[in-house]
């Protein structure tokens, strides 16, 4: 499976504690002041990534730990800042799509090794 390298890439490159940046600021300066936080969709899409990939104890890792940043509601922002802050963009609907999709993509492939 050719994409498993681009996971590994992903992770060597934008992955910080199970958290994903969008792009590498570094890398690719955007020409904004400031910095960005981690990016909630891509957190959620490396979840189902991971799991996608038989890495079930990552994904769920990952997962466990992005549920702990959503507010008293259950919602979250578009980005988590360094101290867990939410910024951006709040509520952020491509997010939840993202955690449904993740937690979906988890439950199935732990079914499957459960069976």
């Amino acid at each position: 499976m050719r994409w498993l390298s681009t996971l590994d890439a992903m992770e060597d490159e934008l992955v910080s504690d199970s958290l994903v940046h969008r792009y590498d600021l570094a890398a690719s300066p955007d020409g904004l002041r400031g910095s960005e936080g981690t990016f909630s969709l891509c957190s959620f899409l490396y979840v189902d990534a991971l799991a996608r990939s038989g890495r079930l104890g990552q994904a769920r890792y990952a997962f466990d730990k992005m549920l702990t940043y959503a507010n008293h509601a259950g919602l979250f922002a578009e980005e988590i800042g360094p101290t867990g802050e939410q910024l951006g963009n709040f509520p952020q609907a491509f997010t939840h799509l993202a955690l449904i999709t993740a937690a979906l993509a988890l439950d199935h492939e732990m079914d499957a090794v459960a069976s």
